[in-house]
């Protein structure tokens, strides 16, 4: 396995690799929970950040997926954990095993009742948890959000994997290379509110209105929920309904594998493209047996370790959340806060047969 780095492109170095931007998994529907929800609290000016101030010991944080059976997110919650023993914390994981769009509610009141310092989300729903999340916040306890968006108004920070402008062009360019920018695709996304697969799908459509792309066209969206079984059976029904679809891309990294395992036992294999947003240990073999010829993402170990040093940066008072301020994210260096509170990891990174086995997560 590689080392960590602060950014994907610096494991790219090592191993002599050319990156890419592209990326994976998300949460959000209309229905909103925060209607009943205090205010947040809001950053007072008298909010000033000590970047000086050293990491406090005994911080208590917790890991909230979208759902806790999903291989990405296990990988990058762990990453998280293991570094709150870093600086002197303890983390956990917890959340629901289905990512329905209230399913993580009461695990954040559960929390709240347990006075986390910091509880980090990765949303299924950015409105659905905005409620108890401001509870949480009215409380003193500090909200960060990581790779699938809550709503600004109820989070500290949110830490994102790229930048979603270039997770959802570069994957149509990278399709649209693999099929000489010809022919009908569709995207096989994970659920209908997820804040990051919706964002990253609208620029997706945008790049599609440029000339390049006149003779490819969007035909469908499909939802697999990110369930494997749902995003198997929705591949199929994709392949069924459109006889003329050249390509499929999955921004999540359930749906990536699910809908390469049908087509690698299928008659299409060979004949429909299937790229998108996956793990190199789960898209190895069919990268291997010529189903999948190439695919994106960063590192989840490091957007875990990230996420983890951010909170108790916050808890530390090392930074706000405010624009401009800068932290020291452990051996993934200094990072700065943008605009609305959020910290990118950095570019992500392309994956084919030449180098799928120089990693292992």
């Amino acid at each position: 396995m590689f080392t960590s780095s602060r950014r994907f492109t610096s494991a790219v170095a090592m191993v002599g690799l050319v990156s890419l931007g592209l990326s994976g998994c998300g949460g959000t529907t209309k229905e909103s929970a925060s209607s009943q929800a205090p205010a947040a609290p809001a950053q007072t000016a008298a909010a000033t950040a000590n970047p000086n101030a050293p990491i406090k010991e005994g911080l208590q944080i917790a890991f909230l997926p979208k759902q806790i059976n999903n291989p990405y997110l296990t990988i990058l919650d762990k990453a998280g954990i293991d570094a709150a023993a870093e600086y002197k914390g303890t983390a956990k994981e917890v959340g629901p095993s289905d990512a329905s769009a209230s399913s993580q509610v009461s695990y954040i009141n559960t929390l709240i009742q347990q006075q986390q310092d910091a509880i980090l989300i990765s949303a299924n729903d950015a409105n659905a948890v905005c409620g108890p999340l401001n509870q949480a916040r009215s409380k003193g306890i500090k909200v960060v959000s990581y790779d699938s968006d809550a709503s600004k108004d109820c989070r500290d920070l949110f830490i994102n994997q790229a930048s979603s402008e270039d997770v959802g062009r570069s994957e149509v360019k990278m399709l649209a290379d693999m099929i000489d920018h010809k022919g009908e695709i569709a995207v096989l996304s994970a659920t209908a509110n997820a804040t990051n697969q919706n964002t990253w799908i609208e620029f997706m459509k945008d790049e599609l209105t440029k000339p390049e792309y006149k003779d490819m066209k969007l035909v469908k969206v499909a939802y697999g929920d990110d369930d494997d079984q749902k995003s198997f059976q929705e591949t199929q029904g994709l392949l069924q309904a459109y006889p003329n679809l050249k390509g499929i891309i999955a921004p999540t990294t359930v749906g990536i594998a699910a809908a390469a395992r049908y087509v690698s036992g299928s008659k299409y294999k060979g004949k429909i493209v299937v790229t998108g947003l996956g793990t190199p240990n789960q898209m190895r073999e069919f990268v291997k047996n010529g189903t999948v010829e190439k695919f994106a993402l960063w590192n989840p170990k490091d957007l875990g370790y990230l996420a983890s040093y951010a909170a108790a940066s916050l808890v530390s008072g090392r930074i706000t959340g405010a624009e401009g301020e800068k932290f020291t994210a452990g051996k993934l260096g200094e990072f700065t806060v943008g605009k609305d509170g959020e910290v990118i990891l950095g570019p992500p990174f392309t994956f084919d047969a030449s180098n799928v086995d120089d990693f292992d997560f």
